[in-house]
């Protein structure tokens, strides 16, 4: 086809002939992408033919008229621009022509096939890239879904200074609008390796180019195609095969949560500075990162150890304070007027005494109940545990645990959310504070920190702990 002219032909009007075709870019079944030259403007386009043949589907019309549509109604720097859109009649090729701006960078996966690799660093700048090219499709009304993310749909130009070079986003081959998902038109495309299990049965939702945005830079980083690399329950499995610090690596796998309800659920919450999302995008990390206990903010006696593969945080006891001596001498009074009843009611005959020494069972667990508040006050501790296995909140005095509530498998925490101190009123009207709070979801039990019965009562010591939370498990701070 070099060298044949291609235009807006009715009738063979040479007038319209207009674009010079200069070289096949790719070529598959019942498609070709051209670099032509636009006779008018003497610049450089590039054409997608849809041509007419023995294994054409009318599926494939109707994703190349919706990518034509769509294209049109687009307007992003770093998105191919919509010129043209023509039937093809020609005595070798019939079909339809989509012409678009030439953009003259080499995709990733060129890149990696000539034997380049990228650093963390370089990596974070591509998916800051992306990232701010989906906020602005998925907030479009209705939302566009690309769906298909990968190496060889994003292109990288010439370095510039300290910057890896401009990134784009090409080949709307595949896109899809919520509301044609939600009417009931749904094609199954995209590209093995980098689609979500959702996208295998036809849905897709803004999350769905999260998953494809986080394989693709999986790819970059460890030089293997995401369909190579282990998987284990769906997920890929990419950690050994990566040196990457901690945090962008529980970002990745936040990205590629085969659960939706558990993946990042749009673009904006991935670039959300409340999150540690976007953080990881933007900080310099340790790879290697050496144990650290940390204390602060200052005054601040919570202890908090952590590495890559652990996180814990010691609440330590409270001590003594005025409402532990009243506590303490209430809980001598009932404890010793209720010693006495029991003694007393012991000394009765048998077996009347039974029933009275029965009816002070519960005092007696009142009673220890008030002990058992003042030694933890005293010399009781609130631990956190979490490592790649399991999660675990526990109330320790001396030798024994108390687990509230029982452990939870590690990859089953969903969410963090932060309550901030606030006000409410009881049934007579009365302002009462509520303390600010804490809560780590797994599954449909949550761990609490700071609130009435927290472990946590300072504001400061509370978002402190909830941004090195959020920080270590790779999850945005939900604020309510």
């Amino acid at each position: 086809m070099i060298g044949e002219i291609l235009g807006d032909v009715q009738g063979q009007d040479a007038t319209r002939l207009r674009y010079e075709v200069q070289q096949i870019l790719g070529k598959k079944s019942g498609r070709r992408t051209l670099l032509a030259r636009d006779l008018q403007t003497q610049e450089l386009v590039v054409i997608k033919l849809l041509s007419f043949g023995g294994d054409f589907e009318w599926d494939s019309l109707k994703l190349f008229k919706r990518e034509a549509e769509i294209l049109k109604s687009l307007s992003h720097p770093l998105i191919p621009h919509y010129l043209n859109y023509f039937e093809v009649n020609l005595p070798n090729i019939r079909g339809f022509a989509l012409v678009q701006t030439y953009i003259p960078a080499q995709s990733l996966e060129q890149y990696l096939q000539n034997g380049r690799t990228f650093t963390e660093a370089e990596v974070k700048q591509i998916a800051k890239a992306l990232l701010e090219i989906l906020v602005y499709l998925h907030g479009l009304y209705p939302p566009v879904i690309h769906r298909d993310i990968k190496p060889s749909n994003i292109l990288l130009s010439d370095r510039s200074g300290n910057s890896i070079g401009q990134v784009y986003l090409v080949d709307f081959g595949s896109v899809q609008t919520v509301l044609a998902t939600e009417t009931g038109t749904r094609t199954v495309v995209g590209t093995y390796g980098y689609m979500p299990p959702e996208q295998f049965g036809g849905r897709t939702v803004a999350a769905s180019d999260l998953y494809s945005l986080g394989a693709t830079l999986i790819y970059l980083v460890t030089g293997t195609h995401p369909a190579d690399l282990p998987q284990k329950d769906f997920r890929i499995q990419f950690e050994q095969a990566a040196n990457l610090s901690p945090s962008f690596s529980n970002w990745l796998r936040w990205m590629i949560e085969p659960s939706l309800e558990r993946r990042l659920s749009s673009a904006d919450l991935a670039m959300s500075t409340t999150g540690s999302a976007y953080a990881a995008l933007e900080k310099p990390q340790l790879t290697n990162l050496p144990a650290l206990v940390v204390g602060k903010p200052d005054g601040s006696k919570i202890q908090l150890t952590k590495n890559g593969d652990s996180l814990e945080i010691i609440v330590p006891p409270t001590g003594f304070d005025a409402s532990i001596l009243f506590t303490g001498l209430f809980a001598i009074v009932w404890n010793s007027f209720i010693l006495i009843w029991t003694i007393g009611a012991l000394s009765a005959p048998f077996p009347v005494n039974i029933p009275f020494a029965m009816f002070s069972l519960p005092f007696w667990g009142a009673g220890f109940v008030m002990v058992y508040k003042i030694l933890f006050h005293l010399f009781g501790r609130i631990c956190l545990r979490l490592n790649p296995k399991q999660i675990s909140l526990t109330w320790e005095l001396f030798a024994w645990k108390f687990y509230r509530p029982r452990t939870s498998p590690r990859q089953s925490v969903s969410k963090l959310v932060y309550i901030p101190k606030h006000f409410t009123k009881d049934s007579e009207g009365t302002r009462i504070a509520v303390p600010a709070q804490l809560d780590i979801w797994v599954g449909v039990k949550k761990y609490q920190l700071g609130g009435i019965s927290g472990a946590i009562k300072s504001e400061a010591e509370l978002e402190w702990v909830a941004d090195e939370l959020s920080d270590w498990l790779g999850l945005p701070i939900q604020r309510e």
